[in-house]
Protein backbone atom coordinates (compact mmCIF):
# COMPACT_ATOMS: atom_id res chain seq x y z
CA UNK A 1 0.00 0.00 0.00
CA UNK A 2 1.28 3.09 -0.70
CA UNK A 3 2.30 5.50 2.21
CA UNK A 4 1.90 9.39 1.62
CA UNK A 5 4.92 11.79 2.51
CA UNK A 6 2.21 13.62 3.64
CA UNK A 7 -1.89 14.29 3.60
CA UNK A 8 -3.98 17.49 4.83
CA UNK A 9 -7.40 15.51 5.15
CA UNK A 10 -6.68 13.97 8.01
CA UNK A 11 -7.12 17.26 9.74
CA UNK A 12 -10.94 17.58 8.54
CA UNK A 13 -13.27 15.70 8.50
CA UNK A 14 -17.05 16.09 7.52
CA UNK A 15 -18.00 17.52 10.62
CA UNK A 16 -14.77 19.93 10.85
CA UNK A 17 -15.39 20.92 7.03
CA UNK A 18 -18.57 22.05 7.99
CA UNK A 19 -17.40 24.26 10.88
CA UNK A 20 -14.71 26.05 8.56
CA UNK A 21 -17.17 26.92 5.85
CA UNK A 22 -19.04 28.45 8.56
CA UNK A 23 -16.60 30.44 10.05
CA UNK A 24 -15.46 31.34 6.20
CA UNK A 25 -19.07 31.98 5.97
CA UNK A 26 -19.07 34.75 8.71
CA UNK A 27 -15.84 36.39 6.95
CA UNK A 28 -18.36 36.74 3.88
CA UNK A 29 -20.85 38.01 5.79
CA UNK A 30 -18.98 40.58 7.56
CA UNK A 31 -16.69 41.69 4.71
CA UNK A 32 -14.16 42.64 6.49
CA UNK A 33 -11.31 41.04 4.04
CA UNK A 34 -8.79 42.59 5.71
CA UNK A 35 -8.22 43.54 9.12
CA UNK A 36 -11.39 41.33 10.05
CA UNK A 37 -11.85 40.63 13.62
CA UNK A 38 -10.54 36.96 13.33
CA UNK A 39 -6.70 38.41 12.94
CA UNK A 40 -7.21 40.25 16.53
CA UNK A 41 -8.97 37.05 17.78
CA UNK A 42 -6.16 34.61 16.27
CA UNK A 43 -3.38 36.80 17.66
CA UNK A 44 -4.77 36.91 21.57
CA UNK A 45 -5.25 33.11 21.03
CA UNK A 46 -2.24 32.44 20.02
CA UNK A 47 -0.63 34.59 22.36
CA UNK A 48 -2.28 33.09 25.43
CA UNK A 49 -1.94 29.38 24.18
CA UNK A 50 1.26 29.54 23.52
CA UNK A 51 2.83 32.07 26.12
CA UNK A 52 3.74 34.24 23.17
CA UNK A 53 4.20 37.85 24.74
CA UNK A 54 2.41 39.67 21.94
CA UNK A 55 1.60 38.19 18.34
CA UNK A 56 1.70 39.62 15.12
CA UNK A 57 -0.16 37.92 12.60
CA UNK A 58 1.06 38.12 8.98
CA UNK A 59 1.39 36.92 5.63
CA UNK A 60 3.51 34.07 6.08
CA UNK A 61 6.59 32.85 8.25
CA UNK A 62 9.62 34.11 6.21
CA UNK A 63 7.68 37.60 5.98
CA UNK A 64 7.30 37.10 10.27
CA UNK A 65 11.24 36.54 9.92
CA UNK A 66 11.20 39.74 8.30
CA UNK A 67 9.58 41.45 10.28
CA UNK A 68 11.20 40.57 13.25
CA UNK A 69 14.57 41.46 12.19
CA UNK A 70 13.63 45.08 10.71
CA UNK A 71 12.09 45.86 14.36
CA UNK A 72 15.10 44.50 16.35
CA UNK A 73 16.97 46.86 14.23
CA UNK A 74 18.75 44.97 11.82
CA UNK A 75 19.50 46.57 8.35
CA UNK A 76 22.06 47.35 5.69
CA UNK A 77 25.54 46.33 6.60
CA UNK A 78 24.53 44.37 9.47
CA UNK A 79 25.60 41.10 10.35
CA UNK A 80 23.54 37.87 11.25
CA UNK A 81 24.53 34.80 12.43
CA UNK A 82 22.78 32.15 11.15
CA UNK A 83 23.30 27.80 10.60
CA UNK A 84 23.54 27.17 7.18
CA UNK A 85 21.96 24.05 7.71
CA UNK A 86 18.48 25.29 7.56
CA UNK A 87 15.37 26.59 5.08
CA UNK A 88 16.08 28.92 2.55
CA UNK A 89 14.24 31.90 4.70
CA UNK A 90 16.29 31.92 7.77
CA UNK A 91 19.05 33.28 5.42
CA UNK A 92 17.19 34.77 2.98
CA UNK A 93 14.76 36.98 5.52
CA UNK A 94 17.90 38.35 6.44
CA UNK A 95 19.29 39.30 2.61
CA UNK A 96 15.93 40.87 2.52
CA UNK A 97 16.50 43.75 4.79
CA UNK A 98 19.79 44.73 3.55
CA UNK A 99 21.99 42.58 5.99
CA UNK A 100 24.77 40.09 5.89
CA UNK A 101 24.11 36.06 6.72
CA UNK A 102 27.19 34.98 8.14
CA UNK A 103 26.46 30.68 8.03
CA UNK A 104 27.37 28.65 10.93
CA UNK A 105 27.83 25.04 11.62
CA UNK A 106 25.66 22.60 13.47
CA UNK A 107 25.55 19.60 15.73
CA UNK A 108 26.10 17.28 13.37
CA UNK A 109 23.70 15.04 16.03
CA UNK A 110 20.41 17.16 16.56
CA UNK A 111 21.65 19.77 13.67
CA UNK A 112 21.02 22.85 16.13
CA UNK A 113 23.46 25.47 15.97
CA UNK A 114 26.49 25.03 17.11
CA UNK A 115 27.20 27.74 19.80
CA UNK A 116 31.15 27.42 19.44
CA UNK A 117 30.49 28.00 15.68
CA UNK A 118 28.64 30.92 16.39
CA UNK A 119 31.48 32.46 18.80
CA UNK A 120 33.74 31.82 16.50
CA UNK A 121 31.40 33.92 13.66
CA UNK A 122 30.78 36.96 15.92
CA UNK A 123 32.34 40.40 14.85
CA UNK A 124 31.65 44.23 15.43
CA UNK A 125 29.20 44.26 12.53
CA UNK A 126 27.42 41.38 14.09
CA UNK A 127 23.59 43.00 15.15
CA UNK A 128 21.84 39.24 15.74
CA UNK A 129 21.97 35.69 15.90
CA UNK A 130 18.54 33.60 14.38
CA UNK A 131 18.49 30.17 15.74
CA UNK A 132 16.47 27.42 14.73
CA UNK A 133 13.97 25.09 16.27
CA UNK A 134 14.62 22.37 14.01
CA UNK A 135 12.19 20.04 12.86
CA UNK A 136 10.32 21.21 15.84
CA UNK A 137 13.20 20.54 18.43
CA UNK A 138 14.02 23.43 20.88
CA UNK A 139 17.31 25.07 20.50
CA UNK A 140 18.83 26.62 23.40
CA UNK A 141 18.33 30.25 23.36
CA UNK A 142 19.54 31.66 26.73
CA UNK A 143 22.83 29.56 26.94
CA UNK A 144 23.59 30.89 23.51
CA UNK A 145 23.41 34.41 24.29
CA UNK A 146 25.25 33.88 27.45
CA UNK A 147 28.08 32.39 25.71
CA UNK A 148 28.14 35.23 22.57
CA UNK A 149 27.75 37.96 25.19
CA UNK A 150 30.92 36.56 27.12
CA UNK A 151 32.75 36.27 23.98
CA UNK A 152 31.79 39.46 22.60
CA UNK A 153 32.06 41.31 25.62
CA UNK A 154 28.24 42.73 24.86
CA UNK A 155 24.87 41.46 24.72
CA UNK A 156 23.68 40.46 21.08
CA UNK A 157 20.28 40.06 20.25
CA UNK A 158 18.94 35.96 19.59
CA UNK A 159 16.18 35.99 17.18
CA UNK A 160 14.32 32.33 17.39
CA UNK A 161 13.48 30.87 13.24
CA UNK A 162 10.31 29.02 14.77
CA UNK A 163 8.60 28.45 11.65
CA UNK A 164 8.64 24.38 12.59
CA UNK A 165 8.16 24.61 16.46
CA UNK A 166 4.55 26.20 16.89
CA UNK A 167 3.60 24.68 20.72
CA UNK A 168 6.61 23.20 21.79
CA UNK A 169 7.85 24.34 25.49
CA UNK A 170 11.64 23.46 26.18
CA UNK A 171 13.20 23.01 28.83
CA UNK A 172 13.91 27.18 28.72
CA UNK A 173 10.30 27.53 28.25
CA UNK A 174 7.96 28.07 24.99
CA UNK A 175 10.20 28.26 21.78
CA UNK A 176 9.31 32.13 20.53
CA UNK A 177 9.08 33.65 23.47
CA UNK A 178 13.35 33.16 24.50
CA UNK A 179 14.40 35.41 22.02
CA UNK A 180 13.91 38.87 21.25
CA UNK A 181 11.55 37.96 18.53
CA UNK A 182 10.70 34.86 16.52
CA UNK A 183 8.81 34.22 13.38
CA UNK A 184 6.25 31.24 13.02
CA UNK A 185 5.03 29.32 9.84
CA UNK A 186 1.44 28.29 8.89
CA UNK A 187 2.32 26.92 5.98
CA UNK A 188 -0.37 24.32 5.17
CA UNK A 189 2.04 20.98 5.99
CA UNK A 190 3.05 22.69 9.46
CA UNK A 191 1.97 21.42 13.00
CA UNK A 192 -0.41 24.31 12.76
CA UNK A 193 -1.39 25.08 9.24
CA UNK A 194 -3.52 27.38 7.67
CA UNK A 195 -5.38 26.38 4.11
CA UNK A 196 -2.67 28.57 2.14
CA UNK A 197 -0.09 30.95 3.22
CA UNK A 198 0.00 32.56 6.93
CA UNK A 199 2.38 33.13 9.46
CA UNK A 200 2.97 35.14 12.62
CA UNK A 201 5.62 36.64 14.62
CA UNK A 202 5.86 36.80 18.55
CA UNK A 203 7.83 38.93 20.99
CA UNK A 204 7.76 40.06 24.72
CA UNK A 205 8.44 43.74 24.00
CA UNK A 206 5.22 45.76 23.22
CA UNK A 207 7.46 48.51 21.66
CA UNK A 208 8.74 46.02 18.87
CA UNK A 209 5.22 44.96 18.35
CA UNK A 210 3.83 48.06 17.45
CA UNK A 211 6.25 48.13 15.17
CA UNK A 212 5.83 44.98 13.49
CA UNK A 213 2.27 45.86 13.33
CA UNK A 214 3.39 49.35 11.40
CA UNK A 215 5.82 47.50 8.94
CA UNK A 216 3.29 44.69 8.21
CA UNK A 217 1.07 47.82 6.85
CA UNK A 218 3.13 49.63 5.05
CA UNK A 219 5.04 51.08 7.73
CA UNK A 220 2.24 53.38 8.89
CA UNK A 221 -1.29 53.72 8.93
CA UNK A 222 -3.57 56.87 8.34
CA UNK A 223 -1.68 57.44 5.42
CA UNK A 224 1.23 58.70 7.42
CA UNK A 225 4.30 56.48 6.92
CA UNK A 226 7.17 56.67 9.47
CA UNK A 227 9.38 54.03 7.49
CA UNK A 228 8.82 52.39 4.24
CA UNK A 229 7.06 49.25 5.51
CA UNK A 230 5.61 46.15 3.58
CA UNK A 231 2.56 44.52 2.57
CA UNK A 232 2.82 41.53 4.98
CA UNK A 233 -0.68 41.70 5.99
CA UNK A 234 -2.64 38.15 6.80
CA UNK A 235 -6.14 37.62 5.23
CA UNK A 236 -8.57 37.05 7.99
CA UNK A 237 -9.86 33.72 6.18
CA UNK A 238 -6.90 32.02 7.18
CA UNK A 239 -7.00 33.66 10.30
CA UNK A 240 -10.27 31.99 10.70
CA UNK A 241 -9.58 28.33 9.66
CA UNK A 242 -6.41 29.05 12.15
CA UNK A 243 -8.61 29.56 14.71
CA UNK A 244 -10.79 26.39 13.71
CA UNK A 245 -7.46 24.42 13.76
CA UNK A 246 -6.17 25.89 17.26
CA UNK A 247 -8.47 23.23 19.41
CA UNK A 248 -7.03 20.65 17.87
CA UNK A 249 -2.82 20.92 17.65
CA UNK A 250 -2.90 19.61 21.17
CA UNK A 251 -3.96 15.95 19.79
CA UNK A 252 -2.46 16.43 16.13
CA UNK A 253 1.05 17.30 18.79
CA UNK A 254 0.51 14.44 21.18
CA UNK A 255 -0.32 11.79 17.57
CA UNK A 256 3.17 13.25 16.00
CA UNK A 257 5.20 12.68 19.15
CA UNK A 258 3.67 8.58 19.89
CA UNK A 259 4.16 8.64 16.27
CA UNK A 260 8.17 9.62 16.91
CA UNK A 261 8.30 6.58 19.42
CA UNK A 262 6.67 4.34 17.87
CA UNK A 263 9.18 4.99 14.63
CA UNK A 264 12.20 4.71 17.58
CA UNK A 265 10.98 1.32 18.62
CA UNK A 266 10.65 0.03 15.15
CA UNK A 267 14.36 0.76 14.23
CA UNK A 268 15.69 -0.72 17.41
CA UNK A 269 13.56 -4.07 16.29
CA UNK A 270 15.11 -3.93 12.67
CA UNK A 271 18.88 -4.14 14.10
CA UNK A 272 19.99 -1.96 11.42
CA UNK A 273 23.04 -0.62 13.45
CA UNK A 274 24.78 2.59 12.15
CA UNK A 275 22.64 2.42 9.09
CA UNK A 276 19.92 4.48 9.87
CA UNK A 277 20.58 6.81 13.33
CA UNK A 278 16.58 7.73 14.18
CA UNK A 279 16.15 11.62 15.63
CA UNK A 280 17.00 11.72 19.36
CA UNK A 281 13.84 13.12 21.78
CA UNK A 282 14.60 15.82 23.42
CA UNK A 283 12.03 17.60 25.55
CA UNK A 284 9.35 19.70 23.83
CA UNK A 285 10.03 18.80 20.42
CA UNK A 286 6.68 18.24 18.47
CA UNK A 287 8.55 16.70 15.03
CA UNK A 288 7.02 18.35 12.59
CA UNK A 289 9.59 16.09 10.53
CA UNK A 290 11.40 12.78 11.34
CA UNK A 291 14.49 12.81 10.17
CA UNK A 292 16.94 9.98 10.12
CA UNK A 293 20.17 10.22 8.96
CA UNK A 294 21.27 7.42 6.33
CA UNK A 295 23.72 5.61 4.89
CA UNK A 296 23.67 5.46 1.08
CA UNK A 297 20.43 7.93 1.63
CA UNK A 298 19.77 8.33 -2.49
CA UNK A 299 19.94 4.89 -2.81
CA UNK A 300 17.57 4.43 -0.23
CA UNK A 301 14.70 7.23 -1.23
CA UNK A 302 15.12 5.88 -4.42
CA UNK A 303 14.15 1.98 -2.52
CA UNK A 304 11.52 4.46 -1.24
CA UNK A 305 10.30 5.97 -4.42
CA UNK A 306 9.64 2.76 -5.57
CA UNK A 307 7.88 0.81 -3.03
CA UNK A 308 5.86 4.48 -3.25
CA UNK A 309 6.84 5.51 0.18
CA UNK A 310 6.61 8.90 0.79
CA UNK A 311 9.95 10.54 2.33
CA UNK A 312 11.38 13.64 1.42
CA UNK A 313 15.26 15.39 1.81
CA UNK A 314 15.68 18.41 4.23
CA UNK A 315 17.97 19.91 3.13
CA UNK A 316 20.08 18.77 0.41
CA UNK A 317 22.16 21.70 0.09
CA UNK A 318 23.70 23.80 2.77
CA UNK A 319 23.11 27.73 2.46
CA UNK A 320 26.48 28.82 2.88
CA UNK A 321 26.64 26.90 -0.96
CA UNK A 322 24.11 28.01 -2.28
CA UNK A 323 24.40 29.67 -5.80
CA UNK A 324 22.85 32.73 -4.66
CA UNK A 325 25.20 33.20 -1.78
CA UNK A 326 28.20 32.99 -4.15
CA UNK A 327 29.69 36.54 -3.44
CA UNK A 328 29.58 35.38 0.19
CA UNK A 329 32.55 33.07 -0.46
CA UNK A 330 31.54 29.55 1.14
CA UNK A 331 33.20 26.53 0.50
CA UNK A 332 33.12 23.19 0.72
CA UNK A 333 34.59 21.98 3.72
CA UNK A 334 33.80 24.83 5.66
CA UNK A 335 30.99 23.67 7.67
CA UNK A 336 31.47 19.83 8.10
CA UNK A 337 28.49 19.17 9.94
CA UNK A 338 26.10 20.92 8.17
CA UNK A 339 27.10 19.38 4.74
CA UNK A 340 27.92 15.90 6.45
CA UNK A 341 23.95 16.15 7.42
CA UNK A 342 22.65 17.53 3.66
CA UNK A 343 24.50 14.16 2.57
CA UNK A 344 22.21 11.78 4.60
CA UNK A 345 19.13 13.21 6.12
CA UNK A 346 16.06 11.73 5.08
CA UNK A 347 12.27 12.37 6.56
CA UNK A 348 10.02 9.54 6.91
CA UNK A 349 5.97 10.34 7.06
CA UNK A 350 5.21 11.90 10.44
CA UNK A 351 1.92 13.64 10.19
CA UNK A 352 -0.81 12.43 12.49
CA UNK A 353 -2.75 10.68 9.51
CA UNK A 354 -0.25 8.09 9.24
CA UNK A 355 -1.37 4.55 10.93
CA UNK A 356 1.11 2.35 12.79
CA UNK A 357 0.77 -0.53 10.11
CA UNK A 358 2.17 2.20 7.69
CA UNK A 359 4.87 2.93 9.85
CA UNK A 360 5.95 -0.72 10.08
CA UNK A 361 5.37 -0.76 6.02
CA UNK A 362 7.69 2.70 6.23
CA UNK A 363 10.62 0.53 8.61
CA UNK A 364 10.05 -2.99 6.51
CA UNK A 365 10.95 -1.45 3.11
CA UNK A 366 14.21 0.53 4.91
CA UNK A 367 15.14 -2.91 6.38
CA UNK A 368 14.71 -4.57 3.07
CA UNK A 369 16.80 -2.25 1.03
CA UNK A 370 19.60 -2.78 4.10
CA UNK A 371 19.53 -6.40 3.75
Amino acid sequence: MPVPFFDIHYRLDQEGRAEVLEKWAAVLDHGGFIGGPEIAELEETLASEFGLGEVVACSNGSDALVLSLRAAGVGPGDEVVVPAFTFFATAGAVARVGAVPVFADVDSESGLLDTASVVAKVTDKTTAVMTVHLFGRPAPVGPLAEAVAASSGRPVPILEDAAQAVGSVGEEGPCGALGIAAGFSCFPTKNLGAAGDAGFAATRDADLADRMRSLRHHGGQNYLHREVGFNFRMDPIQAAFLLHQLPKLAGFQEARREGADHYACLFADAGLGGKVIPPADAPGHVFHQYVIRAENRDGLKAHLDEAEIGSAIYYPIPLHLQPCFADLRGAEGDLPACEKLAGRVLALPIHPGVTSSQREEVVAAIAAFYS
